[in-house]
C-alpha cells in the first residue's frame, strides 16, 4: 500500500512542475508556455485550466503527503534501543561459597 502512494505521490510531483513550468510567467521569468497554445485556446482560457490542473495537482500532492506521513507513524514500534542490547553476564559464583569482596585499591609504593 504504501508503495503505491508513494508512486502516485511522485508521479503527482512530476505532473505539478511541468504543469508549473507551463504557466505564462508573469515576471519573465520561466514560463515554458508564453504566447499562445498553438491555437487550441485562448490565453485567458489556458490560465484558467493550468490554474484549475496546478490547484487539483496541489490539493492531490498533500492529501498523498499526509497519507504518506501516516502509514510511515504507523510502522513506529514500542521498542527501545536499550532492549535489543544483549545483558553482559556476571561469573557465576558456586553455591556455599561466599561472594568475593572487591578489590581494594593499592597504594603506590613511593609514597
Amino acid at each position: 500500500m504504501e508503495t503505491i502512494v508513494l508512486v502516485v505521490h511522485l508521479l503527482i510531483a512530476v505532473a505539478l512542475v511541468g504543469v508549473v513550468l507551463i504557466q505564462k510567467s508573469e515576471g519573465g521569468g520561466l514560463g515554458i508556455g508564453g504566447g499562445t497554445m498553438g491555437g487550441m485556446m485562448t490565453t485567458r482560457g489556458s490560465a484558467n485550466l493550468l490554474t484549475r490542473t496546478t490547484a487539483i495537482l496541489a490539493g492531490c500532492f498533500f492529501v498523498t503527503s499526509i497519507t504518506l506521513a501516516i502509514l510511515a507513524g504507523n510502522h513506529r514500534s514500542s521498542e527501545s534501543i536499550f532492549d535489543t542490547v544483549p545483558a553482559t553476564e556476571q561469573p557465576a559464583v558456586p553455591a556455599g561459597q561466599p561472594t568475593p569482596a572487591p578489590a581494594q585499591p593499592t597504594v603506590p609504593s613511593g609514597q
